[in-house]
């Protein structure tokens, strides 16, 4: 496998599947880095090396390791229940989110809502959302009034790369841009 490859094996079992190559992670998402290694060089080669690689050089930096890099995990994007320890921070004014025509509909009745994923990812910029909506299609993007559901008590969390994060954003907080 290529690094890249490598990569989005790893975004699978650090936030996804953990029990694709035998591991387990703590309540806060870390795995053992070794445990990591050993398990998927059983399907392809990988070191240390070529982990920190991968870390480093990641574009949408996925992942983080701790202080010694003897344990790793993903910032955001989890679908199994664990607390990555965002902290509480309060978002600019407004805030975007990148979708596909083909949600456009279900968006537009229910807002935005995490399906898989313990939250709603947003972007600060319209062109991130822009870049998100295409991976999934034709883009729809929507405007998230983020500075009044603050106001109104919705939590917003930040992630290590930059993600902004809530658990939902109701209709009445979304403005569609043509």
């Amino acid at each position: 496998m290529k690094n890249t490859e490598v990569s989005k094996f790893i975004s699978l079992i650090l936030r996804h599947k953990p029990e694709t190559i035998g591991i387990s992670l703590d309540e806060h998402g870390w795995a053992n880095v070794d445990e990591l290694i050993a398990g998927i060089s059983k399907i392809s080669p990988i070191n240390m090396e070529m982990l920190e690689e991968i870390v480093a050089t990641d574009n949408k930096q996925r992942y983080s390791f701790n202080e010694d890099h003897t344990l790793i995990r993903a910032n955001q994007g989890h679908s199994i229940p664990v607390d990555v320890e965002l902290k509480k921070v309060t978002p600019p004014d407004i805030l975007y989110h990148g979708s596909a025509e083909k949600y456009e509909k279900s968006i537009d009745e229910q807002g935005l809502i995490p399906k898989s994923r313990l939250y709603v990812h947003l972007s600060k910029d319209y062109d991130t959302a822009v870049n998100v909506g295409k991976r999934h299609g034709k883009p729809v993007i929507y405007k998230v009034k983020s500075g009044v559901m603050d106001k109104d008590g919705i939590e917003f969390f930040l992630s290590e790369n930059g993600v902004w994060l809530t658990k939902k954003v109701p209709v009445k907080y979304l403005e569609k841009m043509k």
